[in-house]
This record gives C-alpha cells, sequence and structure tokens, in this order.
C-alpha cells in the first residue's frame, strides 16, 4: 500500500468514523452490482468525495490493484474482446517510463492508473473502437488533440481519444509529459 493510500485510509476512519472494513460491509450489504452505484450511494447518502467513493467501491468489488494477487491479470481481463489496444498501451506506457524512475503503474479493473505523488493519467481501452488517454491538466485550456471533461467528479481534467497505435504522436508524448511534471 502507498502513501496516498495510507492516508486516505486514515482519513476516512477520521472523518467518518468508520474503518475501510467497516465501509466494505455497509456496501456489500446493499447488495449493488454496479461500481457506479456504490458511487451514487455513498456520495448521496454519505455525503463522500469522488475519490473516497472511488476507493470503497474499488475495494468492495475488488477491484483494484491491491485486491488482486496477479495484477497483470487485471490488463490482460481490460484488453479481453479489445487485443487489438494493446499495443497501444504498451507504446503509451514504453515512452511515459522514460520520464522518471518515480511512476507508479496501478492497474484496475477497467484502466491503469499512472502517478507520481499523485494520479497524473490513466490508459483505458474505453471501447472496442476508442482508447482513452486520462490525463489530469487542471486549468489547461483543451487545443489539439487535448479534450476538457465537463464532469466536477472525473478522475481526470482532460482526455484523449486513439484509435491505433499510429494516433500515438509528439503532441500526446508532450501532453502525458507535462501532467507528470505537475504531478511532482
Amino acid at each position: 500500500m502507498d502513501k496516498a493510500e495510507q492516508t486516505m485510509l486514515a482519513n476516512l476512519h477520521k472523518n467518518t468514523g468508520k474503518t475501510l472494513e467497516q465501509w466494505v460491509e455497509v456496501v456489500k450489504k446493499q447488495g449493488f452490482n454496479k461500481h457506479g452505484e456504490i458511487l451514487k450511494f455513498l456520495k448521496e447518502e454519505h455525503s463522500f468525495t469522488h475519490g473516497y467513493a472511488n476507493m470503497v467501491a474499488l475495494k468492495s468489488r475488488e477491484a483494484d490493484a491491491g485486491s488482486v494477487e496477479n495484477k497483470d491479470e487485471l490488463i490482460e481481463k481490460q484488453y479481453k474482446g479489445k487485443e487489438h489496444f494493446k499495443p497501444v498501451y504498451d507504446k503509451l506506457l514504453s515512452e511515459v517510463l522514460q520520464f522518471g524512475k518515480d511512476i507508479e503503474v496501478v492497474p484496475k479493473n477497467a484502466y491503469v492508473s499512472l502517478r507520481r505523488k499523485k494520479q497524473f493519467a490513466i490508459l483505458q481501452p474505453a471501447t472496442k473502437s476508442r482508447f482513452e488517454v486520462g490525463i489530469n491538466l487542471k486549468g489547461q485550456e483543451p487545443k489539439g488533440k487535448l479534450e476538457a471533461i465537463n464532469a466536477s467528479n472525473a478522475m481526470y481534467s482532460h482526455k484523449i481519444n486513439l484509435t491505433d497505435v499510429n494516433d500515438i504522436d509528439k503532441e500526446v508524448i508532450d501532453w502525458l509529459k507535462t501532467a507528470y511534471e505537475n504531478a511532482g
């Protein structure tokens, strides 16, 4: 468990009076089947912020990297039926890992989080025809391939949509590098 997650766990207990394990039990008793249902419940019924609701939802569904022994299985699962996007993921990851030795690659159920001191990007085969690069660049005006996200609870502020490995160019890498540098 990384330092950021330890801090979140401590603050969750401090702010709510319940541990992560207790919140997981609360969620499991509700019988939710979908991640979004859990997020909505925790935000609306218990005034959780998106980050805390997401952490509890991932843990209750055992869908985060910390809940599985083989993290490669999460990545394999992401690309099932979307195998044509695996080269996109591999190329992006290869480029990003050249930014520095302090990058943490954290597979989740549906995407891979890229973190430094905080998350700066996600890599996600969003649909069978679209690969999404989520980038945290709050305050950045959208331009070029960079599109703004208009959701207050999104896990990133901007996105770049790709359709194949040939869409990865200097612009895409430069936006990722800027987000990486801002996360330090």
